[in-house]
């Protein structure tokens, strides 16, 4: 490994490193993939990574090219001490809103880790339920903390996987290039086709009636 990325990876744990002078051993980084779509899941990860955790490549899930991701997605796993993954549907973004969705995928990730973690460290949520883990919640976590950057490319290779997969049940709509946001060709196709099963119906609104099924 180069020394440049040694000295990025080195910048990237110093929240970490600080958090465990303070006695937290077991910290878990959390985030999310699929709050702004117009379809599909949200899909909400958690990771505890090991101290001396040094993988190659490590950020925002934002600034790794698809290709690298996967690549990383099989390391951080395979590296992990634990970690969960929760996917909250589009029927239950609908029911209680995106934000809430999120927070409800935070609380199963923490339901699901088989090491209960000393500490959470998550991107920009708050009043969340925890199950009383004491969390810190960080703007801008993902760009800053190295276990909430491996969180966010676990959700967000899971996520795309997932829409790669529906991408195959309704092609029309181009799922494999834009995962389901709301690029002008992915607004096209509804206005053209009307919405499909897994259209968020509280985001689409604005494009079709809200109950413009043709699928």
């Amino acid at each position: 490994m180069k020394e440049k990325e040694i000295e990025r990876l080195t910048k990237l744990k110093e929240i970490e490193k600080d958090l465990r002078t303070k006695g937290f051993k077991n910290i878990c980084g959390i985030d999310e993939a699929g709050r702004g779509p117009l379809a599909g899941p949200v899909v909400v990860a958690g990771v505890i990574m090991p101290e001396d955790s040094m993988i190659e490549g490590v950020n925002d899930s934002k600034k790794v090219s698809e290709k690298k991701r996967e690549k990383l997605y099989d390391q951080i796993i395979q590296e992990a001490i634990s970690y969960s993954v929760a996917i909250i549907g589009h029927d239950i973004i609908d029911e209680i809103n995106i934000l809430n969705a999120t927070k409800q995928g935070v609380t199963a990730v923490v339901d699901e880790l088989d090491i209960k973690p000393d500490l959470i460290i998550i991107d920009a949520l708050s009043h969340i339920n925890t199950r009383q883990i004491p969390y810190e919640s960080i703007i801008k976590g993902d760009a800053k903390c190295y276990s909430i950057a491996a969180a966010s490319i676990i959700a967000k290779v899971t996520r795309d996987r997932i829409m790669r997969q529906w991408d195959e049940v309704y092609p029309q709509y181009g799922f494999i290039n834009h995962k389901g946001y709301g690029t002008a060709k992915h607004i096209q196709a509804i206005k053209e086709y009307g919405l499909c099963p897994i259209h968020r119906r509280t985001f689409t609104k604005n494009f079709v009636g809200k109950d413009a099924l043709k699928i």
